[in-house]
């Protein structure tokens, strides 16, 4: 597969970047001197308003309107009555979000027109080799790469890290032929960035 990124950044006012595979557009992002992107950013957000209508909430995280948190984005570990994740069967938005609840949200897709950011509370915090979940228990590999035993030996690699328990890891494609200290050094390094999120 060969996979390139191309950057247009002619104008001093606008930067596009596209990731193409195989000639196949896979990302496209524009970046603009007035308009801050705050995709991937992780803020402490505080639920403004709970609909049950859309099973959603409206939280506020600092942007420029409320951001939109669908039932779906809502980790079990921030449920406000924390029983409910124990007990099973449907929950509704008004069960597990209260107003005024704080919480720890990523930005997902960013403000568009009238839009608010839509957020998620399953946190993923990318590193060069390996992505850290916090809160999700799965080591999982990037569909890129697709030979099984690279998939598995990869994975065994993960286990003898011995992530945190609760702590799910993705490796990714970088992460393909690279040493059991690389991969070591990169866990470390999002272990200490998530100490610091949480702090």
């Amino acid at each position: 597969m060969i996979r390139k990124m191309l950057i247009n950044a002619e104008d001093a006012e606008e930067s596009r970047v596209a990731i193409v595979a195989d000639g196949i557009l896979e990302e496209f992002d524009i970046e603009t001197c007035h308009k801050e992107q705050n995709k991937s950013n992780i803020y402490k957000g505080v639920v403004v308003k709970v609909e049950a209508g859309l099973q959603a909430a409206f939280v506020e995280y600092g942007g420029k309107r409320a951001g939109f948190l669908p039932l779906g984005e809502v980790h079990p570990t921030c449920y406000a009555d924390p029983d409910l994740a124990k007990r099973g069967g449907r929950v509704r938005i008004h069960d597990v979000l209260k107003r005024n609840q704080e919480l720890l949200v990523q930005v997902v897709k960013d403000e568009i027109g009238t839009k608010g950011a839509a957020l998620s509370t399953y946190i993923s915090l990318p590193g060069r080799y390996l992505v850290l979940m916090p809160g999700v228990d799965a080591t999982r590999v990037s569909r890129k790469i697709e030979d099984e035993a690279q998939r598995r030996q990869l994975k065994e690699i993960v286990a003898q890290l011995a992530p945190p328990p609760g702590t799910g890891v993705i490796i990714r494609t970088a992460g393909l032929d690279r040493t059991k200290q690389e991969l070591q050094r990169d866990m470390a390094y999002l272990l200490k960035l998530w100490e610091t999120i949480l702090a």
